[in-house]
């Protein structure tokens, strides 16, 4: 296992390893892989709230029950992203924003860890905000106030965890360029990173790849921006600009192939959802405009390869899609759920190696549906999930 380190900035707020909390609901959906399945096979879902964020989680493998919600503190939240790593930790980052005491605004980036599933997340660490004390030799007064100003307009981090546990936090700046912070061989975090590029959108879209690399696609105000890592553990090239034009705020990747993402989005033009890998032309999906990233989930059915995607639309209700792995040319199949959600869905496979998917409903609780017995990808009914069960 990896060693973790305690981080430059101590506790983020209260330790937070949280409590049984019936009374709290959902402030919306959080971004990334928000319903995650553990070593143990079981299911949990994180989700936002006033304060901190929920956990519920299933009580048995493939559930139907679940227990929680589980309430964990993180005062000053104002993203929630969730990240799992192929040895199943989840990794929880934050965008922490809090009032100092002479008044100013302050944010910063947290990250927690949870190793086992229904166990207590780790104490809260800071990463910091890559915009302070950028450079010690100007005026000091002048570089606070600086610090202030430009680390206000920090991004919500995302996330990404290499095959071999190392943990990879990407923001947009306030300069519109990509910022990393990234751990080292040692388990210690390195420095904030500055990757370049300019008009980004705040929802960057990395990807951890099977051999070890990862690479970062983001919708800009010139088309679409891609980092990429020569070999694991090695530094990011780019950006390197394609003249594409993805919705920003759409933008989600998944491996399809040996050490090769697919990319999708909704096209501004079609105003339909897209596939593209680098070096081809994007593939058109058909479907409705999505207004949040696509969830989307690798998955064999019916002994084939297929990918599956879901999002909201903009009337607010969920839209699930299926089509075969690199084969979109040969049709994406669309679901209409009639189904309103806050943010964007999600999607995983649970301990029976069903499709489930997950929606934060418009009162605040999450609801699941899970793929019936049979061919296709028809769900059951929702659940609404309030327990105790």
């Amino acid at each position: 296992m990896r060693r973790r380190s305690a981080g430059p900035g101590g506790t983020a707020g209260p330790v937070g390893r949280g409590t049984a909390d019936q009374g709290r609901i959902a402030s919306g959906a959080a971004h990334g892989e928000w319903l995650t399945l553990g070593r143990d096979r079981r299911l949990t879902l994180y989700a936002p709230t006033e304060g901190g964020l929920l956990r519920w989680t299933e009580t048995a493998v493939g559930g139907p029950q679940w227990s929680g919600p589980h309430y964990v503190p993180v005062a000053g939240l104002t993203h929630l992203t969730v990240a799992r790593g192929a040895d199943t930790y989840v990794h929880l980052l934050g965008r922490r924003e809090r009032t100092a005491a002479d008044g100013t605004r302050a944010v910063d980036v947290v990250h927690a860890i949870q190793y086992q599933t229904g166990l207590a997340v780790t104490d809260w660490r800071s990463l910091g905000n890559p915009h302070q004390n950028q450079d010690q030799n100007q005026d000091q007064n002048q570089n606070q106030d600086q610090d202030r100003e430009q680390g206000g307009e920090l991004g919500p981090p995302v996330g990404a965890i290499a095959s071999d546990g190392t943990v990879h936090v990407f923001v947009r700046g306030a300069h519109g360029g990509l910022m990393l912070r990234r751990e080292g061989p040692n388990g210690k975090w390195r420095a904030w990173e500055d990757l370049r590029g300019a008009g980004l959108d705040a929802l960057p879209a990395p990807v951890a790849l099977a051999g070890g690399r990862i690479e970062v696609c983001a919708a800009a105000e010139t088309g679409v921006l891609i980092w990429r890592q020569a070999e694991p553990g090695g530094d990011f090239s780019g950006p390197r600009g394609f003249s594409l034009r993805p919705a920003p705020g759409t933008v989600a990747a998944v491996e399809t192939g040996p050490d090769r993402p697919t990319f999708f989005w909704t096209d501004t033009e079609s105003g339909g959802a897209a596939a593209w890998r680098v070096g081809g032309s994007p593939i058109a999906l058909g479907a409705s405009p999505a207004v949040r990233p696509y969830a989307v989930l690798r998955t064999s059915l019916d002994g084939y390869d297929c990918v599956a995607l879901a999002y909201r639309d903009r009337d607010g209700s969920a839209v699930l899609g299926m089509g075969g792995t690199e084969n979109e040319s040969a049709g994406f199949w669309w679901y209409g759920l009639s189904e309103p959600c806050q943010g964007a869905p999600a999607l995983a496979r649970d301990g029976r190696d069903r499709v489930v998917m997950a929606l934060i409903g418009p009162d605040g609780l999450p609801r699941v549906a899970r793929q019936k017995d049979g061919t296709g990808v028809s769900l059951g009914g929702w659940r609404r999930l309030q327990g105790p069960f």
